[in-house]
């Protein structure tokens, strides 16, 4: 069939979503962004890896180590295929981590458990307000970053774990109701408050999550992020019998 003299092709797409990454990391400022994300990721992974087999110290059972070693092993799965990536796109893992590692360690630091119910509740709200906030901020990305992201978000098992042991220990001892309802509180704030610090100290990074790149400038819309984020921690304390 000849095309019509008076046809026009089809334009490519300007939205990053609608790009692979082939096409999409010809912008400098959106590879560096994706980089970063790689990054912070990665690190990420690695203090969970890592957090995962210090609360496997504090199980109270053999299973419960076990489980955990299981987890931790799962996550350290995730660094591997974030730290190949960044290998496939020529970049450095370490320096592509290490502008992530203070603030992360920082958070750690500053919300060290003091036993093992306020690990499994630092776990479950913690890993579950970061993978919220890179889940939002994957449907900006290229169709090949986005797939990758989504997967290494994949919940390990920790999740139901944590909800049925904490469910468990409040029903046997109600008081500890309050003590973990405060303590998922702090550490939303202190989530939330780490992850806007990451963004704005990384330009291209803040620049992408705003839509700046390429498909607008809507500042309104991280608002809306991080209150849907919020409303989906709401949800997650009512499903471990915690009061938000």
């Amino acid at each position: 069939m000849e095309t019509p003299d008076n046809a026009t092709e089809t334009p490519a797409s300007t939205r990053i979503a609608d790009q692979d990454w082939a096409t999409a990391s010809t912008e400098p400022q959106y590879r560096a962004a994706v980089v970063d994300l790689l990054g912070a990721l990665a690190y990420g992974e690695l203090a969970a890896f890592e957090r995962l087999a210090e609360d496997a110290k504090l199980a109270p059972t053999l299973g419960d180590k076990a489980a955990l070693a299981k987890m931790a092993s799962a996550e350290f799965h995730h660094f591997e295929r974030l730290t190949d990536r960044l290998t496939a796109i020529d970049v450095e893992p370490t320096g592509a981590m290490e502008p992530f590692a203070k603030a992360l360690d920082d958070f750690h630091r500053q919300t060290a458990p003091s036993d093992w119910l306020e690990g499994l509740v630092k776990a479950y709200v913690g890993d579950s307000i970061a993978s919220d906030f890179y889940r939002e901020v994957a449907a900006r990305l290229d169709s090949d970053t986005r797939s990758l992201v989504l997967a290494v978000l994949d919940d390990t098992g920790h999740g139901n774990f944590a909800v049925e042991k904490v469910r468990a220990a409040i029903e046997e001892d109600p008081r500890l109701g309050g003590r973990l309802a405060l303590w998922a509180r702090r550490l939303m704030g202190e989530a939330l408050s780490q992850a806007q610090r990451v963004v704005a100290d990384r330009d291209a990074l803040s620049t992408m999550l705003v839509g700046g790149v390429a498909d607008g400038f809507d500042l309104a819309e991280v608002g809306r992020m991080f209150s849907r984020i919020t409303e989906a921690h709401t949800k997650r304390m009512a499903t471990l019998g915690l009061a938000a």
